[in-house]
């Protein structure tokens, strides 16, 4: 098993329970007040053994307000208009990092050499040379770093990977992954370069890129050629208005990918297909396909995706001669995977376990987004250099 999913195979109600009857509570520092983060509050507030005692954001009244829109007692929180004045006076044990994605290396570096352990909310940076940089400070402090790739906690996301760890297909040589939503361009700091750095690609396409490298044991990537588009997101017709903008200003302010694809090599002698989309005249660019050499996988795409699986999965396999199909059942689950989220990291904190989602597997993930954006601005193919940390 590895080291992530032992983390995660020893989540339980029990275990909670039994937690919180002895030791200090957690405490846990909020930065960034964003949507994303009433995600994160909702699941921390569920536990005994920890507390939140302080949230940073960069908007005036943005802390308050946030506490007050879910309902939290804020009496005994306290208010940092940034990060670096939050860790420079509060003793915090970990963090959950909410912001945007162009400051998500700089909170988290200075989060980890403050000395406290790190929830990071995907995508993991916007570079490989800042996912890099946090890595290097990880190694440096010793504390936990965990990427926030809740999808994982799906049981049938791991059952994709039970299926190709269990030979079935054979050899893998072959994937066809991505995903998309016919309409579903996000505005807010999703669509500027300056504080998303990279759109469609990295906000969704992190997880379809998950999915299937997390089944096959995230080999190295090699070489990428990618492709980028911003068609949609520049024209009014398929913006929408927010508080502060029109649909016509958001156009105007958009400057990010809402498509992108690329044919990506693996070690191993993989080759991934890979497209991803926040908008484009179609339902879905494909449902994903892992093919070996003994049989194949397909996994049905979502309407709008959101990391997870679509309906049944069909194994393909030969048997004493005849060609065969297997339906496999959607495996039924209630739980919420952010609350998996949040308990994991708590439970990796303080059992001392590896991190539930790990930087070492997610620095693939971001180099290959990388590799894809920076084959897409010159226009061919780029081999992917992966520095030794």
């Amino acid at each position: 098993m590895a080291n992530g999913d032992a983390v995660l195979s020893q989540f339980t109600e029990e275990i909670i329970e039994k937690k919180a009857e002895g030791g200090k509570k957690l405490k846990i520092g909020i930065i960034g007040t964003g949507w994303i983060a009433g995600a994160h509050v909702q699941q921390y507030v569920k536990f005994p053994d920890c507390e939140i005692v302080a949230m940073a954001d960069l908007i005036p009244g943005k802390c308050q307000s946030f506490c007050e829109r879910h309902g939290l007692d804020y009496s005994n929180i306290h208010f940092y208009p940034d990060h670096k004045s939050m860790l420079e006076n509060e003793e915090l044990d970990a963090v959950s990092i909410c912001t945007y994605n162009a400051t998500h290396a700089e909170c988290t570096i200075d989060s980890l050499k403050a000395g406290v352990h790190v929830l990071l909310e995907k995508p993991f940076t916007v570079t490989l040379d800042e996912a890099v940089a946090v890595m290097k400070a990880e190694k440096e402090t010793g504390k936990l770093l965990t990427i926030g790739f809740q999808p994982r906690m799906d049981p049938n996301m791991q059952q994709i990977k039970k299926i190709v760890e269990s030979g079935e297909l054979g050899e893998i040589y072959y994937i066809q992954t991505g995903g998309g939503r016919r309409r579903g361009i996000p505005n807010s700091t999703f669509i500027e370069k300056e504080t998303a750095g990279i759109g469609a690609l990295g906000d969704i396409g992190c997880y379809s890129l998950d999915m299937v490298l997390n089944a096959i044991g995230y080999p190295k990537p090699l070489t990428v050629s990618g492709y980028t588009s911003d068609f949609f997101g520049k024209n009014p017709l398929y913006m929408y208005p927010d508080a502060g903008h029109t649909a016509e200003e958001n156009a105007a302010r958009f400057s990010v990918d809402d498509f992108a694809a690329a044919f990506i090599r693996l070690e191993g002698g993989i080759v991934l297909d890979f497209r991803i989309s926040w908008a484009m005249h179609l339902d879905t660019p494909g449902d994903t396909v892992i093919l070996g050499k003994k049989g194949a996988l397909r996994i049905p795409s979502t309407e709008c995706w959101n990391g997870t699986v679509g309906g049944e999965m069909t194994l393909y396999t030969d048997m004493a001669g005849l060609r065969t199909q297997t339906k496999l059942p959607i495996i039924p689950f209630d739980k919420s995977l952010f609350e998996l989220k949040v308990r994991s990291f708590l439970d990796a904190i303080k059992n001392d376990l590896p991190a539930p989602v790990p930087s070492s597997q997610i620095l693939y993930n971001q180099a290959i987004i990388d590799g894809i954006a920076k084959s897409a601005e010159i226009g061919r193919e780029v081999a992917i250099e992966i520095p030794e940390i």
